[in-house]
């Protein structure tokens, strides 16, 4: 493997900067210079989530910009009907007004739906996509849910997007101590579920929106399943898959398999005993396998 070189520690004090979208504030950070690199956090996360990743980025050469979706980190969190689409126009139009030239688009979760979306709608933005444990939508399809699982997410979605029910529910949810727990369950290394990173969850979500913001997510329509944005692909993919992950268990990748044995430039890389954000708790393992696939590009 190519060998980092880094100047910076391993995580860094990340800049905010702001943009104004549409009349939202949008919170975003960039540090390098070079071939431009948009990273997009996955749900309840923000730019925080890639600080050990930023900065090794950056010192390999690249110019890396990192954007709290709207809804997000520091971003507004206005009552919209949030979807994929949503999400994607801000990505196009961040990347005219800041970048205003190709990037290569790092995604975790649903911030790697939103990245393959981009390099397969939006080619002229796009030069690759890495995708890290890829949400196969925002929500669950019908089709994906046994009958009686349909019916207790079609209850609790009823649950949360009510206006007293749906805050008790999030206030539960957003408590540090539950936070930890849900880490825990997708984070095979517990040590790095560490305060700082509960903080970066827990923050956002004491933001006036951040509870109606919840309830539109987890209620919205799932979007275009990669299955089938994958024979529009164009140029090459890294899916990086965290082999111990049980939100979006690693035979999700098969489907990358399929398009790559079909002619599509993708390598896919399962990392042992990670879970589902393995960018954040192995980050010295998935850093190396982006410089090393970004060098070959």
């Amino acid at each position: 493997m190519t060998e980092i070189t880094q100047q910076l520690p391993a995580t860094a004090t990340l800049e905010k900067l702001y943009w104004n979208w549409q009349g939202y504030k949008i919170q975003y950070t960039v540090m390098g210079s070079g071939i431009p690199l948009v990273l997009v956090h996955g749900f309840g996360a923000s730019i925080g989530h890639w600080r050990k990743n930023i900065p090794v980025l950056a010192n390999a050469g690249y110019q890396v910009y990192a954007i709290d979706l709207l809804g997000f980190g520091g971003s507004d969190k206005p009552p919209l009907n949030y979807t994929v689409f949503v999400w994607v126009e801000l990505l196009k139009d961040f990347c005219k007004a800041h970048i205003q030239e190709p990037a290569v688009f790092i995604g975790n979760s649903i911030g790697a739906l939103l990245s393959l979306i981009v390099v397969t709608e939006h080619p002229e933005i796009a030069t690759g996509g890495v995708l890290i444990n890829s949400a196969g939508g925002l929500s669950h399809r019908p089709s994906e849910l046994n009958p009686p699982l349909r019916m207790v997410m079609g209850a609790f979605n009823k649950l949360i997007g009510h206006p007293i029910s749906g805050k008790f529910v999030f206030d539960r949810i957003r408590q540090k101590a539950q936070i930890r727990r849900t880490l825990y369950q997708v984070y095979r290394h517990r040590e790095a579920v560490t305060d700082e990173l509960v903080d970066l969850l827990y923050t956002p979500s004491c933001d006036l929106g951040a509870q109606q913001v919840f309830a539109s997510i987890l209620t919205a329509p799932p979007g275009p399943a990669p299955l089938e944005l994958l024979p529009k692909v164009e140029c090459p993919l890294l899916v990086i898959w965290g082999a111990e992950d049980p939100w979006t268990p690693i035979t999700g990748a098969k489907i990358y398999e399929k398009a790559r044995e079909n002619g599509k430039d993708i390598k896919i890389v399962p990392i042992p005993g990670a879970g589902h954000c393995p960018h954040d708790e192995v980050p010295d393992v998935v850093n190396q396998e982006i410089v090393e696939w970004l060098s070959l590009r």
